[in-house]
């Protein structure tokens, strides 16, 4: 099918935000920032290492592996997770999170010397004048301690990401002056945060813009420009493609949308979002079992409209929707049937539209389903069903359909 023929995309009129062929690298936080959900259950360390394989097959470009200042098993479990990236020479490459204090960013350098690889420090600091009141900070003070952290995991030899919570609420002065120290004393890489949810759109691409305009060009450095937002608006994903419009090199996202409150961008859909804009070739044929596995580890259930991965993501009822579909897919043209009433092609993800039966539908549904169960669609049999679908208050089960049928014409 030629979509371009049949689909008019309002999304393409203009000039494009995101220029094609923009590399978007991502960063996973799902065993760090996704853990702070206070909902979860911590996975297991042999679970966390079937998750970082997933990602490691969805060419995820890096992971936050843990934050190893936080006790004795954080540090066991970050340790063992950067082991398995050397032993099986992953292409992933690992970070972890830090606060600007030495007793945090040592152990990375430990695990880092012990493994033998290369881990980058995300060091972080709260920044915003909200938090700065709170805590009785002044802006001397953030500045003096950015500068001694940075220093020191610099002198141990760790690349540096320098972090500030709460960006999108922070004001230019303070936001040029951190980080343009940062760079300063050796951090090739600076993280802006929604640590909040606050941002819009626009917000987030204004951040981005500051940040590249006065405090990276200036710098005269190789500086990369991640952004990290979180949901408690909607619009993390708005927020994450408004930030790589404005310039940024990495996003950072965590499965299903784990994380702090109502979580972080969810990256299974930032990856669906970006295969579809054309922005990434990755294979994302393990997603699905990325988004289960996770699930499960973390005792999380996925809500049944969940985007692409929840069980009526492809599946209807309705009889006017269905008709369409069942038309579509009666031509054998696929990508006509994933097209006429859906936004995302399901069979990119290895699934397929489902047509039910319940008391929206019409009896086109109940042909479909007689068709793809072989079974003869006689007046009788197909009113005895559309009947019981029209007196039910949900979908009928698949035992129930088949109990509505001659015993003779069910399949064994």
């Amino acid at each position: 099918m030629n979509q371009n023929e049949w689909i008019h995309d309002w999304n393409s009129v203009g000039p494009m935000s995101i220029a094609p062929g923009t590399r978007v690298l991502l960063n996973d936080e799902t065993l760090r920032d996704g853990l702070q959900n206070p909902s979860i259950q911590d996975p297991t360390i042999e679970e966390k290492i079937e998750i970082l394989h997933l990602m490691e097959s969805l060419q995820i470009d890096s992971v936050n592996i843990g934050l190893p200042g936080a006790g004795p098993r954080a540090l066991r479990h970050t340790e063992t997770l950067a082991r398995e990236i050397a032993t099986n020479r992953m292409r992933i490459k690992p970070n972890c999170a830090a606060r600007t204090i030495e007793a945090d960013i040592r152990p990375i350098a430990e695990i880092s010397q012990r493994v033998g690889i290369a881990i980058e420090a995300a060091t972080f600091l709260g920044s915003s004048p909200i938090r700065r009141l709170v805590e009785d900070w002044t802006v001397d003070h953030l500045e003096r301690t950015t500068e001694t952290a940075v220093k020191f995991a610099v002198a141990q030899g760790l690349p540096c990401m320098y972090v500030t919570e709460d960006t999108v609420r922070t004001d230019p002065a303070t936001v040029k002056r951190l980080y343009t120290t940062a760079i300063r004393c050796g951090a090739r890489a600076i993280v802006l945060c929604d640590t909040v949810g606050h941002a819009t759109p626009q917000g987030a691409y204004n951040l981005v813009k500051f940040a590249m305009e006065n405090v990276v060009k200036p710098s005269g450095e190789k500086i990369r420009v991640d952004w990290h937002g979180h949901r408690d608006r909607g619009l993390d994903i708005a927020n994450s493609l408004a930030a790589v419009a404005a310039g940024a090199d990495q996003v950072h996202a965590v499965a299903l949308s784990l994380g702090e409150r109502v979580g972080n961008t969810p990256m299974e859909l930032l990856l669906v979002n970006l295969r579809l804009m054309g922005l990434t070739e990755n294979d994302l044929s393990s997603l699905r079992a990325y988004c289960e596995t996770v699930a499960k580890a973390t005792h999380t259930v996925i809500p049944p409209n969940y985007p692409v991965f929840g069980k009526d993501a492809f599946r209807t009822a309705t009889g006017v929707h269905a008709a369409a579909i069942i038309k579509a897919l009666r031509t054998g043209d696929r990508d006509l049937a994933d097209a006429v009433y859906s936004g995302v092609p399901a069979h990119l993800f290895g699934l397929e539209q489902v047509v039910e039966i319940g008391p929206m539908s019409g009896k086109s549904n109940v042909l479909y389903w007689l068709s793809r169960h072989n079974i003869p669609a006689t007046d009788e049999v197909v009113n005895r069903i559309f009947d019981a679908a029209k007196q039910s208050s949900r979908v009928l089960t698949e035992q129930e359909l088949l109990a509505l049928c001659p015993p003779s014409s069910t399949p064994a």
